[in-house]
């Protein structure tokens, strides 16, 4: 059965597939005009999904501006500005021994592409990779998140009203309804930005058909202060970066490792800066404006349980309150003597809840992110530049932002994706353009063709001049190396 809610996606998926070779061939001019066509639409929709996105989750319109749709006018034009440089052949050097034939490298579309996008930021996580792939000259299917249906409405309409449905054809329903039925399809690429559990799921599911894969994962991600840190200089980073979205933001700073003599101060430093924001009492953060609030009850419900059993194991709250499960509102809550044995610290947060690890030195620091799944992005807070080197060389993670959270993907010339169980893959940019591209090998043969002499059969080459060609080979490959 392929049809969903009225829609029949393999039908679809057979008409993207017989489109698919006139949209690879497509000029750089013309993949221009529909990114600007796309651009236009974005600019048409935006407040139609500002009231879309306080519908789903109480998202205020300056930070939906700030996080979706400035981010994803920023990506159409870095594409347009850049597209035509991208999609040249580029020239390899000569191979010494084949100094007739020519190599290049050419970057096709990868064809019909599948994109899975999140609920988190509904519109950024959907509009960013399909820029990347209408760059790359694909066909796509993609599918928003159902638990943000208003934003899902909106973007759906903005599809429809732009784009040929052989062309660019978003697919509504439940993830667990709908996500299988589209893996059964042999897509040539599958983007996935969600859990590490679900994209382990994914990734099975792909390699069915051995379509490539991008999966954009999470984890908990660190935040690292080093010893001697400045508090009050750092404080609004961190808690800004902690509470963008609600904290549902996988780059979000998940946990912090502070020095034991820091612990109380940076505490306290963290919930001044939450009343400086959002009200100085929980009455008033309830009802801020400012505050996202959780996307559903079910995730209020967990979040509500993991301040729980932190307290019950020993946790202390510094700032916190009660979670309204009604109104999916988690208060912005501190938590200190937390240990690892909290359930808070074996799975991601995503939720406004910081908890603080006391750590006696840096090593120890260290050891504890070491012996942890590797995290998308990590935070480092402080001057001494030997300890900042320190933690760079010995950790790794997706992305790291010194001295600030959340900007590290601002610069759209460098990749953004994960590592191990933060995810496969990464995109942004250029390198968005490369993930739904193939990269092909060309090599031409010019003019005379010095391979006929190593053709069987070998017995024809008198045996001192074979050694005569090798030694030669072998002596011109040590030089080379040499220069």
């Amino acid at each position: 059965m392929n049809e969903i809610h009225g829609i029949d996606i393999k039908k679809i998926f057979d008409a993207q597939g017989e489109n698919r070779w006139k949209i690879a061939q497509t000029s750089a001019k013309e993949r221009i005009q529909k990114l600007k066509k796309l651009r236009e639409a974005v600019v048409k929709h935006q407040e139609e999904f500002y009231e879309a996105v306080w519908q789903d989750f109480h998202k205020p319109r300056f930070e939906a501006w700030l996080s979706e749709i400035f981010p994803t006018i920023e990506e159409i034009d870095h594409t347009i500005s850049h597209l035509k440089k991208w999609m040249k052949d580029k020239s390899a050097s000569r191979v010494f021994f084949l100094p007739t034939s020519k190599s290049r490298l050419h970057y096709e579309p990868k064809g019909r592409v599948l994109i899975f996008a999140p609920w988190n930021y509904p519109f950024l996580l959907l509009v960013n990779p399909i820029i990347s792939a209408i760059a790359a000259g694909n066909v796509i299917m993609a599918k928003p998140s159902h638990k943000t249906p208003h934003v899902s409405a909106v973007l759906v309409k903005m599809f429809k009203e732009n784009f040929p449905e052989n062309e660019i054809a978003l697919i509504e329903g439940e993830g667990a309804e709908i996500g299988d039925k589209l893996l059964e399809l042999p897509f040539d690429h599958v983007f996935f930005t969600g859990s590490p559990k679900v994209g382990a799921h994914i990734a099975e599911m792909a390699a069915k058909h051995h379509a490539s894969i991008t999966l954009e994962l999470g984890g908990k991600s660190p935040t690292i202060l080093l010893p001697g840190i400045n508090i009050k200089k750092h404080i609004k980073q961190i808690a800004w970066g902690k509470t963008l979205n609600g904290g549902q933001t996988c780059i979000a700073p998940d946990y912090a490792l502070c020095p034991e003599d820091k612990v109380q101060e940076f505490a306290e430093a963290f919930a001044e800066d939450i009343k400086r924001r959002f009200g100085d009492t929980e009455a008033k953060r309830h009802e801020s404006k400012d505050l996202v609030h959780i996307v559903d009850k079910r995730a209020t419900e967990r979040h509500a349980a993991l301040i729980k059993d932190a307290i019950a194991k020993g946790a202390k709250q510094v700032i916190g309150g009660v979670s309204d499960i009604e109104n999916c509102y988690t208060p912005v809550t501190v938590l200190t003597n937390v240990t690892p044995d909290m359930e808070i610290m074996k799975s991601e947060i995503f939720g406004p809840i910081m908890p603080i690890i006391a750590y006696k030195n840096l090593d120890e620091a260290i050891a504890f992110v070491q012996s942890r799944p590797k995290p998308l992005a990590l935070y480092i807070f402080g001057t001494n530049k030997r300890d900042i080197n320190y933690v760079l060389s010995h950790t790794t993670s997706g992305s790291t932002c010194v001295n600030n959270t959340i900007i590290q993907i601002e610069n759209l010339e460098v990749p953004f994706g994960g590592v191990g169980m933060s995810g496969t893959g990464n995109y942004h940019g250029f390198f968005g353009f490369k993930t739904f591209s193939h990269e092909r090998n060309i090599m031409e043969q010019k003019g005379f063709d010095a391979v006929t002499f190593f053709h069987p059969p070998y017995g024809i080459i008198p045996g001192s001049l074979r050694s005569k060609i090798q030694n030669f080979a072998e002596k011109a490959l040590r030089f080379l190396k040499s220069m």
